[in-house]
């Protein structure tokens, strides 16, 4: 049997990067109900680095699969392979039935987690999910930390912070020439679930130009996807620096804490620039910032909300994409502005 005061904690983690930065706000929860308790999570590969940086997490245990593979014995073996752990109790944040699969092979006590997919006998504290209540994908995940009878929505959320590595950032700097003189202004054009959540890229270059003017920098961040698009800005404003595809995803962490403001879409990279602590202007498309909000008070959000928002498409229905070209270069140039240095 589990012990009243849970020792070691296992996590069982989600598949995105704005979720998983998301996903501190339950281990700080977590770490502030049960104290000195170990908590451990289950991940994919990419999120190791991005884990390190929280320092409520013990250890990363790699998820030797990608996203929307089952391999139902590879799940189980790991799980076995947990055991000697000796896990107090686990929570499964996926709502999926292949997720929860390791915690029931590695034989822990409480497995905690929402309804979904008959997950009957491989979770044994099955909450209730009320989307009506638990509104943000980061009340949801905290909730799973609290008690069965806890008033939800949680009274509140821990905004999540991520450790800079300083060594890493000075080593960046050098490796890049980057300059600490001007100001630096920090774009992530890109959105992984898909180009409905997107701000036209002109409207990038044409942002980056008058931003330059002002004497500031501006970095374009991503991943190797999002290199087409950032070279698209680096066109129409050729002094911007271009750093997408050239890092890794815990090197853009300690670039992003160089930067005084960030200009981003609804993504991964918008959650961690707030989990830095860098001011964010977010521009939301097919997506609300009801569901997932920046977690930070320094946050200028731009949001049409149109008739037809929020889709939640991956592509805009309609093909014009009007509820992202509505906010226009000056309404984001303006929320730039506003921020003092």
């Amino acid at each position: 049997m589990a012990s009243s005061v849970p020792q070691r904690i296992l996590v069982v983690g989600p598949s995105w990067v704005g979720d998983m930065v998301m996903a501190q706000s339950l281990f700080m929860t977590l770490q502030q109900r049960y104290p000195g308790a170990l908590i451990d999570v289950v991940a994919p590969k990419w999120s190791g680095g991005l884990l390190g940086r929280m320092p409520e997490v013990n250890e990363y245990i790699e998820m030797p699969l990608g996203q929307g593979q089952f391999e139902l014995g590879v799940r189980y073996r790991l799980g076995k392979s947990l055991r000697v752990r000796n896990y107090d109790m686990a929570i499964i944040i996926p709502r999926s039935w292949k997720s929860a699969v390791v915690p029931a092979a590695a034989s822990i006590p409480v497995r905690t987690g929402y309804r979904g997919e008959m997950r009957y006998g491989l979770l044994n504290d099955i909450r209730p999910l009320d989307k009506s209540i638990l509104t943000q994908t980061v009340q949801r995940y905290v909730s799973l930390g609290l008690p069965v009878d806890a008033t939800l929505p949680p009274a509140s959320i821990p905004e999540p912070h991520l450790t800079v590595d300083q060594t890493n950032q000075s080593a960046l700097v050098e490796q890049f020439s980057l300059s600490g003189g001007a100001p630096v202004i920090g774009f992530m054009p890109g959105a992984e679930y898909g180009p409905a959540k997107c701000w036209p890229i002109e409207y990038y270059g044409e942002l980056a130009n008058r931003l330059l003017a002002e004497g500031n920098q501006v970095w374009l961040f991503g991943s190797p996807k999002d290199q087409p698009s950032c070279a698209a800005i680096a066109d129409i404003a050729p002094d911007v620096i271009d750093l997408s595809g050239k890092t890794k995803l815990v090197d853009v962490v300690d670039l992003i804490a160089l930067c005084r403001l960030v200009v981003c879409n609804d993504s991964g990279l918008m959650h961690i620039a707030a989990a830095t602590g860098r001011h964010v202007v977010a521009l939301y498309g097919s997506s609300t910032p009801d569901y997932t909000p920046p977690l930070t008070k320094q946050a200028d959000i731009c949001y049409s909300g149109l008739s037809c928002s929020p889709c939640f498409e991956r592509e805009c229905p309609r093909g014009d994409l009007q509820c992202l070209r509505d906010i226009t270069v000056d309404v984001a140039f303006k929320h730039c502005l506003v921020v003092k240095w």
